[in-house]
């Protein structure tokens, strides 16, 4: 079983997740050198990032060591809002007046094969000799139980490979480029972020139901039995378990 945590409500959930975040930062810069940290997109974190971002939290992180990636883009053109990186742009990057070699983003202005190949070899480039073993990846849980760009019953769920693929999502009609399981599964710090009752059948299907496969519910691929993969919930979210 994965690490739970189980709060109250979404504010002490973010307040604690954010603490989490900043403790695996600092022992990353002191052992690495370095804080290589992997941002989910969609609706969810934006509270978290503008915790981040602001007063009370912005001075324990050192942002000028620290190195932001994308567990899945949209394939969509670079200034369009349906971008993870705009919301998070928005949220913590301008806030901080983050430099623009401290983030990875996804080139969407060739075809999708390209830009995940090439979002692949700039994350090469930056690990180097290095294994690429990111220090914490932030993960969504949609409604249909996907993770990243890891949908239900999409080709990439069977892929081996730690690395970057794109992947055509027929329910959302579109490129996805994304981050496969295998790579996600190799990095330091895990950390799911839920709340909302509607989050509910979804957590129960990825952590206790034992009917159905993978295919159905793509968040079971990301490693639940071991001790760096934690789940940041409320209680509605958690409340079928």
């Amino acid at each position: 079983m994965s690490d739970l945590k189980i709060f109250k409500d979404v504010e002490e959930l973010i307040d604690a997740l954010a603490e989490t975040i900043i403790e695996v930062s600092q022992k990353a810069i002191k052992e690495r050198g370095q804080f290589n940290f992997v941002l989910s997109g969609g609706s969810s974190p934006k509270k978290l990032y503008e915790l981040l971002a602001s007063d009370i939290f912005r001075h324990r992180i050192d942002w000028k060591k620290t190195y932001f990636f994308f567990g899945d883009e949209r394939f969509v053109p670079e200034n369009d809002p349906q971008r993870n990186s705009m919301m998070v742009e928005e949220a913590l990057f301008n806030p901080l007046k983050i430099k623009e070699s401290n983030i990875f983003k996804v080139n969407t202005s060739d075809l999708p094969e390209k830009a995940a190949h090439s979002y692949m070899e700039s994350i090469k480039s930056h690990f180097g000799e290095r294994s690429i073993e990111f220090d914490f990846i932030l993960l969504g849980l949609g409604d249909n139980s996907h993770t990243a760009s890891l949908f239900p019953n999409t080709a990439v769920l069977e892929e081996t490979e730690a690395t970057i693929r794109s992947v055509f999502v027929e329910e959302v009609d579109m490129f996805r480029i994304t981050m496969t399981a295998p790579l996600i599964n190799q990095a330091r710090n895990i950390a799911f972020l839920g709340f909302g009752e509607e989050k509910s059948d979804a957590v129960f299907h990825v952590l206790e139901d034992r009917s159905g496969s993978v295919h159905q519910y793509p968040a079971r691929l990301i490693k639940s039995n071991e001790k760096n993969v934690q789940w940041f919930l409320d209680s509605s979210a958690a409340s079928k378990l």
